[in-house]
This record gives structure tokens, C-alpha cells and sequence, in this order.
């Protein structure tokens, strides 16, 4: 018997509605924040994919070459893909400019909880402006994301790239090195980053800079930026970092979003074309970061485009699914008004099959009773599946334009006219 690949899954219909339930609203609010959406390819250039994400993640990308021999590569985020869009078809497009993107994700990581080798997320990026107000509106999108799923308890861990790159670019590390410390760092190993730091030869300033900074956090933002400012205060563009992530966290005070957030001075993220702002939702119930974004102000150009300043973030559809189920949160019943309709004779089938048709056009999921059960089998099975309103259609009462319209929960039914139907299940549901 055939299994699914490792680190793949089927999704059966309660999953596959969890995850369709959460790929929606992120969808709506992309449409309410003025997001458009796109749709890029799966399978990308291998050197697009590799050209500014993480050594760990090109190690883990699933690569091959095609039939014409070209190196090619599944998509193990979006953001390169959008980068090339954004410079090449969009570049001449005004600015500001929002775009939305859903899809599956592809990384040969270990399975493990809430991590896969296909994974879903949705993606929200906004191209051309420099300003804190926009990366503002990437934590309150987030925030408002995560409030309409019904999300409870969930923090965000904030930091900013351009603290730790202020201080290493002032030491006169290279990429290369700095790149392994950020990488350290993203997997919480502090005192092997700061090891490479020390190989590196840089200052006893640098490493007593770096060491309390690596220890510096709190839920108190502007008092542990206070204190960050003041460890950083002899590297000038960390300064400016801290400055400008202060602003960015005072707009999104002041505009009313509530947000739990945790400042956290050491923190890094994997990719490295980050320049600015970076964080990630948690929830206590589930040791993984929900999604993550930030500020990368220089990838477009690396793809051949101008310079052009852009934030987003990754909502990771299937760590918010599990997030949820752990929390006990389901969505929204489908089924609320659901209605199933069943032919007591196969004579008033095709009538069966008209009505459900108009209480479908009134935008009520109808399902037609198939299997050629008996009536109390058939309505047996409406109620196991959690169906709000059976629709009993037999010879008798279509003389008359009327039908049985019998209330699941309640077990109560009656006679009703068709004509009057669709209102009287609207009616009933209110």
C-alpha cells in the first residue's frame, strides 16, 4: 500500500476546512489593509531561491535539474519569488504597493511538531516606502489577522537586524561572518555566537557590547530600548536602529492596537536579507514561532531592480491551525445552516433536485440525498454529520406545494410551502 513522502500529509476534511478557514481570512485581510493578491510559480531558478536566504535553508531546499538541464528548485518561501516580480514585471507600477500571496512552501527539514517538509503560508508584502508607519502597519495586520481567528494568549517577539549588524559592520566583520552569528543566534545558541564574534577578533568592547545585549529582553519595549540605546551608545547606526524601532512600536502604541510584545535585543531571524525590524508571533501553547516578517530594504536590487524599501511578514497557516486546535478554537460552523434534502420517492427526485437548487441560489450549502436510504436512515445521517435542516420531499405534499421541513437539533418538523421554504429555514436560523 502506498504511504504519502515523508514529511508530506493529506489533510482529511475537518483539517483541510481548519486550514481553507484560515488561508480565507487572511485573504479578507489582505483585502480590508488594500493587498493585492499574486500568484507566482512553485518551482523557481535555483539561483533566485539561493541567492539571499540562509545557508541552512539552501542546504534544505529541494533541488534538481529539468529536462532541459536547468537547476531548479521548490520554493522554500515567497519573498524571492515577489522580489523578481516586483523587479521585473511591477517595477514600473506606483508606490506604495501591497501585495498578497497564498500558497504551499517546500524545505527537506526534519518533520517534527509544527514543522513539515510542505507547509502553508500567507504572505504580505509592502514595496516603497522607508517610513516606521509602514512597517507599523505589518504588526497591526498581523495583529488583527491573529484577533479574527480568535487567537488567544499570543505575544510577538520584536527586534531589529540593524542593532547587531551596526556593531559588527563598526568591527569591521565581513558578510560572511556576520551571517554566522545571525545564524547562531536564530537557533537561541548565544554563547556560540558570540564564540565566532571572539574568533573574529573583535574588540572587548564589542564582545561586552554584544554579551549584554544578548541577555537584554523584556515586555516592557520602551524601557528595554532605554537600555539597549544605552549599551549601544558608541555604534552609531545601532543607535539609529534602536531609535527607529522605538518609533516604529510608539505608532503602533498610539494608534490603539494592542499588542503583547516582547523586545528582545539579541534576537535574529534565518534569512539574511533582512535590514530592519524583525519579528514573529508565539502562542504558549505551541513552542514555534507562528510566521515572522521585517524590513528588507535591498533585496529587489539584488534581482536586477532599482532600490525600492519593502516589510512584510509570512503568516504560517499551518502553526496558526495548530495553534488554534490547541487553544480548543474551531471555525465558525459551515454547517450553521446547512440543509440536506431528501426524496421520499424517486418519482419526486428531480423536484429534490429543483429545490435545492433555489436554496443554494439563496446562498444556503444544500446537499441532496443520493444513497437511496430510507427516510429515518437518511435523517440518521443529516444528524451524525451535524446538518441544521432536512427538507422532506414526497408525492403527497408536493400536491398541495408544500413539503416537510424538519429542525435537526430539535427533532420538530412541519409542513411548509415551498414557495415559502427558503425564508422559513432564514427564519428559523435567526
Amino acid at each position: 500500500m502506498f504511504k504519502t513522502v515523508r514529511g508530506m500529509r493529506d489533510l482529511l476534511p475537518i483539517d483541510a476546512e481548519r486550514m481553507r478557514h484560515v488561508e480565507q481570512v487572511s485573504r479578507t485581510v489582505s483585502k480590508l489593509y488594500g493587498y493585492e493578491e499574486i500568484i507566482t510559480p512553485v518551482l523557481e531558478s535555483y539561483d533566485l531561491l539561493a541567492a539571499k536566504t540562509s545557508e541552512e535553508i539552501r542546504e534544505r531546499m529541494y533541488t534538481f535539474k529539468d529536462l532541459g538541464g536547468r537547476k531548479v528548485a521548490l520554493r522554500p518561501e515567497f519573498t524571492a519569488s515577489v522580489a523578481r516580480l516586483v523587479a521585473s514585471k511591477l517595477r514600473n507600477e506606483p508606490k506604495p504597493m501591497r501585495l498578497f500571496s497564498v500558497g504551499s512552501l517546500y524545505r527537506y527539514d526534519e518533520p517534527q511538531y509544527g514543522r513539515f517538509r510542505e507547509f502553508w503560508q500567507a504572505n504580505y508584502e509592502l514595496f516603497g516606502s522607508t517610513r516606521p508607519e509602514a512597517d507599523a502597519e505589518i504588526l497591526i495586520l498581523t495583529n488583527d489577522l491573529l484577533k479574527r481567528l480568535g487567537l488567544q494568549n499570543y505575544r510577538f517577539k520584536i527586534g531589529h537586524t540593524e542593532i547587531l549588524r551596526g556593531i559588527l559592520n563598526q568591527e569591521g566583520l565581513d558578510e560572511r561572518k556576520q551571517n554566522s552569528v545571525r545564524q547562531l543566534l536564530d537557533k537561541k545558541s548565544w554563547a556560540e555566537a558570540l564564540a565566532v564574534a571572539r574568533d573574529a577578533d573583535v574588540s572587548q568592547k564589542c564582545l561586552t557590547t554584544l554579551e549584554r545585549l544578548f541577555e537584554t529582553r523584556g515586555e516592557d519595549a520602551f524601557q528595554v530600548l532605554e537600555g539597549v540605546k544605552e549599551t549601544v551608545q558608541e555604534y552609531e547606526s545601532a543607535v539609529a536602529a534602536v531609535e527607529n524601532l522605538w518609533k516604529i512600536l510608539e505608532l503602533v502604541k498610539d494608534s490603539g492596537a494592542q499588542l503583547d510584545v516582547m523586545v528582545e535585543a539579541g534576537f535574529a531571524r534565518g534569512l539574511e536579507y533582512y535590514t530592519g525590524m524583525i519579528f514573529e508571533p508565539y502562542v504558549p501553547e505551541v513552542d514555534v514561532a507562528l510566521g515572522g516578517g521585517g524590513r528588507y530594504d535591498k533585496l529587489i536590487q539584488l534581482f536586477g531592480g532599482e532600490s525600492i524599501p519593502a516589510v512584510g511578514v509570512a503568516q504560517g497557516i499551518d502553526r496558526i491551525v495548530l495553534s488554534l486546535k490547541k487553544q480548543g478554537v474551531s471555525p465558525k460552523a459551515a454547517k450553521e445552516l446547512s440543509v440536506v434534502v431528501i426524496s421520499v420517492k424517486n418519482e419526486s427526485m428531480a423536484k429534490a433536485l429543483e429545490l435545492s437548487d433555489v436554496l443554494r441560489k439563496a446562498g444556503l450549502p444544500v446537499e441532496v440525498a443520493v444513497m437511496g436510504r430510507s427516510i429515518s436512515r437518511a435523517l440518521a445521517d443529516a444528524d451524525r454529520r451535524g446538518v441544521a435542516y432536512a427538507v422532506i420531499v414526497g408525492p403527497e405534499e408536493l400536491k398541495e406545494e408544500k413539503v416537510v421541513l424538519r429542525e435537526m437539533k430539535k427533532s420538530k418538523q412541519r409542513t411548509v410551502e415551498i414557495s415559502n421554504l427558503t425564508e422559513e429555514i432564514l427564519a428559523g436560523s435567526k
